[in-house]
């Protein structure tokens, strides 16, 4: 049985499909500058056209599918390299060579909760806990680290504070890279569990506890100097 050829929309409903796809937020934000005016400058195009001989269309119905779809598919080859490095870097807390204190991501996040811009002081304030454990070497510095990963390695030291980790994150993740309003309620919350980690004093991992006896082990083998009188 032979296969039947494609069918190609009427020119009103592919130009409408064509301007819903190129309006997506994932195509603007990944199209290069140049890219970004040519699909403007194409979906004006297709705005001034209806594909009908009768309105005096100088293209025919089929000829503007066609162009449509090899558009839209060179959207998506263009833009899917720049979509997925944008996710490959999704997850990371801090930005690239960030050296801030703890002390100023926590200013700064105030200084952003004063002006309610709860986003940014929620962002900067889960970024305060983490560098604060990393200075406390709770957490060793690692470049990239996501929030997932920060949970996962806090909440050994810090277990009975796991579940709050976890809303943390995922609330720093949502804010972050997801778009989600924040509000005050978010910033109390993440600077009450920055506030509780920081009077907190870690609990050992299995592995430092299974480290400790050799720890001592090899204090106690070393030479003693003997106080002089």
């Amino acid at each position: 049985m032979a296969a039947e050829p494609p069918v190609l929309p009427a020119a009103e409903e592919a130009r409408r499909w064509a301007a819903e796809e190129l309006a997506k937020p994932e195509y603007r934000e990944a199209a290069p500058g140049w890219l970004e005016e040519l699909w403007k400058d194409f979906v004006d195009w297709l705005q001034s056209l209806d594909g009908s001989a009768a309105d005096g269309s100088t293209v025919p119905s089929p000829v503007i599918g066609i162009v449509i779809a090899v558009v839209i598919a060179a959207a998506v080859i263009i833009a899917k390299p720049r979509l997925n490095a944008k996710v490959r870097r999704a997850k990371e807390v801090f930005e690239p060579d960030s050296v801030l204190t703890p002390a100023d991501y926590r200013q700064r996040a105030e200084t952003s909760a004063a002006a309610g811009k709860w986003g940014d002081a929620v962002v900067d304030r889960f970024r305060a806990l983490v560098r604060s454990a990393e200075d406390r070497t709770i957490l060793d510095p690692q470049p990239g680290r996501t929030a997932d990963e920060v949970v996962r390695e806090l909440a050994a030291p810090f277990r009975t504070e796991a579940d709050r980790l976890g809303k943390a994150a995922g609330t720093f993740d949502a804010i972050r890279y997801g778009n989600l309003a924040a509000d005050a309620a978010d910033y109390q919350a993440m600077a009450s569990l920055d506030k509780s980690l920081e009077a907190m004093k870690p609990a050992r991992t299995p592995a430092q506890q299974e480290q400790a006896p050799q720890e001592q082990a090899r204090q106690d083998s070393l030479p003693h100097t003997a106080a002089r009188p």
